[in-house]
């Protein structure tokens, strides 16, 4: 636990992420508080990883279960290096996808500075080098890893925005720093390097493919019991305040549609993710509308279906928990 923690009040300062941005942020978080920042995926709700007391904040702030770690961001693989132990498989896939939307989830190095608070008290930890240059400038300007969960309430949806930070924590936390729209859209791919054969935890950014040609062979089988080894495995996540009808074919009276490739027709109360029916386009629009088309207040979302290839994997994973019955009312 590191002393002389002095955690400041939140005021909630809004800044645009130059230089004398991420110096404030740098400062704000080596005392302890709380900064919004973008990364390639997702805003994250940044503090000092080696901190209990700075973790706890993120736990608090979020209404995030303690038992569900966080990923620590570090500015590069030597950083990662002293963090956790990585075998065979996880080197070659940092060499490949770092920095970029990937996490690695290892085994604990034996001098790991990352606090028990945000590892949920495991004995491994989740790493990941952020390609933002946002990301990684606050990184190296705070000098310090940093736990960085999606910054919006548990359970709820993802932030690509500073304006949906905003809306989420108004007034709760210490500053806000404004990158602009998230390119991907979605949280980083999750793979777990613990024993003989890497898994996948959790889709996203990087696609099940492109991992699997980097270690030659396909990932071993899911874990089907056991501690939640990284964010975004609970079975209700990522969700609006409206149901979710899935794999619909047509809009029904009174629900607004989350469309992808036209399949609804043009209407005020359609958002459709990509005409074209691009994924890439489709992820990097998917909180932002299922956000834009909530504030609607529907009953329900009807969400066109999406084919579950490529990035198409993640976008149904978090459609699927978005859909799940028992998020936050």
């Amino acid at each position: 636990m590191k002393s002389g923690f002095v955690a400041p009040g939140p005021t909630q300062k809004e800044l645009t992420a130059d230089a004398a941005g991420i110096a404030e942020a740098a400062v704000i978080l080596r005392r302890g508080g709380l900064v919004a920042v973008p990364t390639e995926t997702v805003y994250g709700l940044a503090a000092d990883a080696t901190s209990d007391e700075a973790v706890a904040q993120i736990y608090a702030a979020k209404a995030r279960p303690k038992f569900n770690p966080l990923i620590a961001h570090v500015a590069s693989l030597n950083a990662a290096l002293e963090q956790g132990i990585f075998p065979g498989d996880a080197l070659r896939l940092a060499e490949a996808f770092w920095p970029g939307p990937l996490t690695l989830v290892v085994p604990l190095a034996p001098g790991a500075t990352v606090c028990a608070a945000s590892r949920a008290g495991q004995q491994n930890i989740a790493l990941r080098v952020p390609a933002h240059p946002v990301a990684a400038a606050v990184i190296a300007a705070a000098g310090l890893p940093l736990a960085a969960p999606s910054a919006n309430r548990s359970g709820r949806v993802s932030p690509v925005t500073a304006a949906h930070v905003a809306r989420d924590f108004a007034g709760e936390i210490d500053l806000i720093l404004d990158g602009g729209r998230c390119p991907v859209g979605l949280e980083s791919t999750v793979v777990a390097c613990l024993d003989c054969c890497p898994r996948l935890l959790r889709p996203g950014g990087i696609t099940r493919t492109d991992i699997e040609t980097v270690l030659g062979h396909a990932f071993g089988e899911p874990l089907q019991s056991g501690p939640v080894r990284s964010p975004g495995m609970l079975n209700s996540h990522y969700a609006p305040r409206a149901k979710l009808r899935l794999e619909a074919a047509t809009r029904d009276d009174g629900e607004v549609g989350l469309d992808f490739g036209g399949i609804f027709g043009e209407g005020k109360n359609v958002l459709d993710l990509s005409p074209g029916r691009d994924l890439a386009q489709a992820a990097a629009n998917l909180f932002s509308f299922l956000r834009e088309l909530d504030a609607r207040e529907p009953a329900c979302i009807a969400v066109a279906p999406i084919p579950c290839e490529g990035l198409g994997e993640a976008i149904n994973d978090r459609l699927r928990r978005a859909a799940a019955p028992g998020g936050t009312p």
